[in-house]
């Protein structure tokens, strides 16, 4: 179904979001259409902790600069993190929407991918 948005790079094919988004990996979608999924964090660092993912591989949100579509692609990722924490009834005491890049960014999956941490007071460290 979703076939012809998906990179069939090395890269994409090794990629556990990508397998995620696929199919290949069981999981349980809060938010899913035709670019992005959004799904628990299986290490959660908050009460309420979910990453919202491009179905299509980019390596990081750097990577997302390349042409328009993919940077509707990148503003729809942060509408969908918002409407998800607002779902989870996260707007009026407060989330972080967070995305990393690179080693000193903290990306630990080379795969775009945003951080919605809610449910309790987050501290307000962030490096």
């Amino acid at each position: 179904m979703f076939e012809d948005s998906i990179d069939r790079d090395p890269q994409s094919v090794a990629c556990i979001f990508c397998a995620i988004t696929r199919g290949d990996v069981e999981t349980d979608y809060l938010y899913e259409d035709d670019e992005i999924v959004a799904f628990r964090d299986i290490n959660p660092q908050a009460p309420f902790h979910v990453l919202v993912v491009p179905r299509r591989h980019f390596p990081s949100v750097d990577a997302m600069v390349q042409d328009a579509r993919d940077i509707e692609i990148l503003g729809r990722l942060a509408l969908v993190a918002v409407l998800v924490a607002r779902e989870q009834k996260l707007a009026d005491s407060g989330y972080r929407v967070v995305t990393n890049h690179g080693p000193h960014g903290a990306q630990s999956v080379a795969h775009t991918h945003f951080h919605v941490l809610g449910g309790h007071q987050l501290g307000v460290r962030l490096g």
